[in-house]
């Protein structure tokens, strides 16, 4: 990822105008009728903002991809609600279909990065390094230690050639 700034992502970008949206539907009257429903609605819009902006914060690919997971999670509880919003006339269907493909459009773009970062050779800098498996310290622990007695067994061999014991 060149940018280090959330806001400069266009995930985050098209996550904060869907907030801002579902928040400007939720003002009309026929919403306010249902507070649950809007609370809920907008806790979601709100959570693809905030957990886009905590992965990317947080610093290592781990626990971005992990955030990324939780965004994605939040756009499809979006999309879910906005059915049940449809489905009691709170907002017109074409709005509703409409906030469901920007909803859409959001979540494949989390997957693709998600998939981008899960991949063991996408290219990791040093901010999103991803966080070493218990197999990968054991396997780098028998690496070092291969290495280690090559080496031993080399110098042995040129300590041999030397005294000529060969």
């Amino acid at each position: 990822m060149s940018s280090r700034n959330f806001e400069d992502l266009p995930v985050w970008k098209d996550a904060r105008e869907l907030c801002r949206r579902v928040y400007a539907v939720t003002h009309a009257s026929e919403f306010r009728a249902d507070p649950s429903l809007t609370d809920q609605i907008r806790r979601a819009a709100v959570s693809v903002v905030s957990n886009v902006a905590e992965g990317v914060e947080r610093g290592t690919t781990s626990e971005l991809i992990y955030f990324l997971f939780v965004a994605k999670g939040s756009v499809g509880e979006v999309r879910a609600q906005l059915y049940v919003a449809e489905d009691q006339r709170y907002v017109a269907p074409q709005e509703a279909a409409a906030l469901r493909e920007q909803a859409k459009n959001i979540s494949y773009q989390l997957d693709r990065w998600i998939r981008t970062l899960q991949r063991r050779d996408a290219p990791r800098g040093p901010r999103y390094r991803q966080l070493p498996s218990e197999a990968d310290k054991r396997w780098a622990a028998g690496k070092r230690w291969l290495e280690g007695y090559i080496r031993q067994m080399n110098e042995e061999r040129r300590q041999a050639r030397e005294n000529g014991e060969e």
